[in-house]
């Protein structure tokens, strides 16, 4: 197996990536992994090249560069050559903590998508109380989205919960403004009535201050609304943190308090840290894309590594694919 890296892509690239790719080497049988930059600055920060190639250019796609013209005009970037390594078939699977727009459109162009897949899906996995843990699709791929649309989100959801997460007949729960029956604009109220009939185990509809409960194992909605969902999940973690930091260094007392627990601190802290899961899959394309967040540090880096791999040698694509191709969705929506 092979896997392809944007080197380049994120705050803390090359030296995250760098040292992510040598973990990901040293525990995982099997693995190859091509680094896709600028061979100078990799040299620096790796140690090991054992089952460990470089392909050079010194072209990026920068946070700041519109998507869609980036991709095609550097054609030579670190990003858009990782794609083709998907493509060609020299590589299984791709990862990139690059621009987030450019990653979709390179996978849209470049890899391309499956047949029958109208639109890929953004698709983190997030942290819940018990542990277990949700997917949440689409987070931002495509911002409008149809009912049949939703109904391929939780085909591809279920498939990548039950074969990478190990999850039998996972839950897939609509994310609406009530559980009731009927709730919702016209584009849930639609999918709602699809998804009952979808080769998927279909629990209904559930509210967005619930998924963090473990009320579903997949949770399904257009990408508009699961971005919001998304950031203000990471907004709050963030600032309850700070929160509790202010709380702690408030006095004497609280600062020794603080020292007392300051383990059980950071197991809380990695517990709501869904790098932790690796990073967010683009599900949909022929190859398994995998975004991992811009901040990622070579642990972020190694689990979506072994995301990947996961997605590669549990035929996630393909069954994907051949669930697709034999479900007749009604697109009249």
């Amino acid at each position: 197996m092979k896997i392809a890296i944007d080197a380049m892509g994120g705050d803390h690239a090359p030296e995250a990536i760098v040292k992510g790719a040598e973990e990901a080497v040293s525990n995982i049988e099997n693995l190859n992994i091509s680094l896709i930059g600028d061979e100078k600055k990799i040299k620096q920060y790796l140690s090991d090249s054992n089952r460990i190639e470089m392909i050079h250019t010194d072209e990026i796609i920068t946070a700041e560069d519109e998507p869609v013209r980036a991709v095609r005009s550097k054609k030579n970037s670190s990003l858009v050559l990782m794609a083709k390594e998907v493509k060609e078939k020299r590589a299984d699977a791709c990862i990139s903590a690059g621009n987030t727009g450019a990653l979709m459109s390179a996978g849209l162009f470049v890899v391309g998508r499956i047949r029958g897949i109208d639109r890929p899906a953004l698709s983190p996995t997030l942290p819940t109380t018990d542990g277990k843990g949700f997917l949440l699709l689409d987070v931002g791929a495509n911002v409008d989205a149809k009912a049949h649309n939703l109904v391929q989100y939780a085909i591809m959801g279920s498939i990548y919960t039950e074969k990478v997460r190990s999850i039998s007949n996972p839950t897939v729960g609509l994310m609406n403004i009530g559980t009731e029956e009927g709730k919702g604009n016209e584009l849930t109220k639609k999918a709602y009535y699809q998804l009952k009939d979808a080769p998927v185990n279909f629990i209904g509809n559930v509210e967005a201050r619930d998924i963090l409960s473990g009320t579903a194992d997949v949770v399904v909605t257009d990408g508009f609304s699961g971005n919001i969902a998304l950031k203000t999940i990471e907004g709050t973690a963030m600032t309850m943190f700070s929160m509790l930091k202010e709380t702690f260094m408030a006095s004497v007392k609280t600062k020794i308090a603080a020292g007392m627990i300051k383990n059980d601190l950071k197991s809380l802290q990695s517990q709501l840290d869904y790098s932790e899961y690796g990073g967010a899959g683009l599900f949909g394309l022929t190859s398994p894309v995998i975004k991992a967040h811009g901040s990622s540090n070579s642990r972020a880096v190694f689990n979506a590594i072994q995301q990947a791999a996961h997605m590669v040698d549990n035929n996630v694509t393909e069954t994907i694919k051949t669930t697709v191709e034999s479900v007749d969705l009604n697109k009249g929506d």
